[in-house]
């Protein structure tokens, strides 16, 4: 795989009504900052290593690594190494009220 020297690589791999796989890949050092996303999450590591910080709890990311992020969680991530990973965003969660 081809990493990016600065910043994220994303490719779209498939999106439907329901769902959207994300092909992700972060270079040596890279990082995306904390944020929230108002749709369900999994992160599921290809290969390299990295540090995903969940609601301010660290997670070793490593190669078979498979991670649920619920919604409106904050979240943030840094690559140890180049850094692969399937994003995989769900429905959008419905507010009750």
């Amino acid at each position: 795989m081809l990493y990016p020297q600065t910043g994220v690589k994303s490719k779209i791999l498939l999106e439907d009504a329901n769902c959207r796989y994300t092909l992700m890949m972060l270079g040596v050092g890279m990082h995306i900052a904390e944020h929230t996303n108002p749709r369900n999450a999994t992160v599921n590591v290809i290969e390299g290593q990295g540090v995903l910080t969940l609601e301010g709890k660290e997670l070793v990311l490593e190669a078979g690594v498979f991670i649920f992020i619920p919604a409106a969680a904050h979240h943030a991530i840094t690559a140890a190494t180049n850094l692969a990973f399937l994003l995989t965003l769900s429905e959008r969660v419905m507010e009750l009220g």
